[in-house]
């Protein structure tokens, strides 16, 4: 997936403080997952039906 031109925004769950931001972009029809601090460095990428699974879990903890 070439993600290169991809619009990310940071999540609407991220600190405010900005030292534990992620960052989502929708792109292919998939959804990617970075972190703010290393934008360059790796990437999640995911279906829509797995984040949505990722999120659910993650919002459990």
């Amino acid at each position: 997936m070439d993600i290169t031109n991809a619009e990310w925004r940071k999540s609407s769950r991220s600190s405010e403080q900005g030292d534990a931001c992620v960052e989502v972009a929708l792109a292919s029809g998939l959804v990617g997952v970075r972190d703010s601090k290393d934008p360059s460095g790796p990437k999640l990428i995911l279906n829509p039906s797995d984040f949505r699974n990722l999120a659910n879990v993650l919002k459990n903890l």
